[in-house]
């Protein structure tokens, strides 16, 4: 009868191998993981206490620059509709893959757009609870909107005067505009909001996004555009090209416009999208800071 041979025992090789092997495989699985959303919800965090700490006087450059660059996608979107064929069905949907033009710029140049610290900053606020950290945002809230909206106002202006565009593409810049800012108050307000839930949406989602964030940007602005929802930045400028050649006062755009499509991009991206996205990660949180305050207790009695 033959006895059973025992398993040989793993060569000195194959030992070193395996443990060669082990952080690659670790770091590959890492890689090939999506983003847990509480991780997700650390970044956005981490970003907007950054975007909180920094000098007013950084805010104010930075939003002037991004109330300026937005107007890329007005511009672009009018250069569309002035050579695309009127009255084609299929118009709407390539002319609006210009207005994803001036979010690309100031996303990727990380320039401060109003729409975006509507999630990026409420979420310190929201985690701390805190007085000065709720001032901070609004600081900051108050700061970028305003310096988007001379930015804003600045170019459109720009933009009118004599020689700067045909007098053609003069025509299609106030085509399009008048498009965007038509409606009543009511009206503007409620479609400013699915701009701010999809403009918060976006902010959620680029961490995860790795090498499609360029993709992820042009879709989701491509969709407002389309589904012709309201930007209150990229608004401002349609708003000030009317303003400036004397359709409409300024005073009454930003009533009828401004304002409400102001409040519908909070509401949206605050109160319905960020406090939806800290509802799926509030137990995780509380979770991760009951383990760390567990640690730095143990930490401290060991120093004793």
């Amino acid at each position: 009868m033959n006895t059973p041979q025992s398993s040989p025992e793993p060569t000195d090789e194959l030992s070193e191998n395996r443990t060669v092997h082990e952080p690659v495989e670790e770091r590959s699985v890492s890689q090939a993981s999506r983003l847990s959303a509480r991780l997700i919800y650390e970044v956005i965090r981490r970003d907007g206490d950054e975007e909180l700490a920094r000098p007013t006087v950084s805010l104010i450059w930075s939003g002037l620059a991004a109330g300026i660059v937005i107007s890329f996608s007005v511009l672009a979107q009018s250069v569309l509709h002035r050579f695309l064929p009127n009255g084609a069905d299929w118009t709407m949907l390539v002319e609006s893959l210009g207005y994803s033009m001036g979010f690309l710029a100031v996303i990727f140049g990380r320039m401060q757009l109003f729409t975006e610290n509507t999630i990026t900053t409420v979420l310190p606020v929201i985690s701390r609870r805190k007085l000065d950290c709720l001032l901070s945002m609004l600081r900051l809230w108050a700061v970028v909107l305003a310096a988007n909206l001379a930015g804003a106002l600045l170019v459109s202006w720009f933009l009118g005067l004599p020689g700067v565009v045909s007098e053609p593409m003069h025509e299609a810049l106030l085509e399009v505009s008048r498009h965007a800012v038509e409606g009543t108050p009511w009206h503007n307000f409620m479609r400013a909001m699915p701009a701010g839930v999809l403009i918060a949406s976006l902010v959620w989602i680029l961490p995860s996004g790795q090498g499609n964030s360029f993709f992820l940007v042009m879709m989701v602005t491509w969709l407002m555009a389309a589904a012709g929802f309201a930007h209150v930045v990229a608004g401002s400028v349609e708003m000030g090209l009317l303003a400036w050649h004397g359709d409409e006062t300024l005073g009454a755009l930003l009533l009828s416009y401004f304002l409400p499509t102001l409040a519908g991009n909070v509401v949206g991206g605050t109160a319905i999208f960020t406090l939806l996205t800290w509802g799926q990660v509030k137990n995780e949180v509380a979770l991760g800071e009951d383990v760390e305050r567990q640690k730095s207790a143990e930490a401290t009695a060991r120093k004793r």
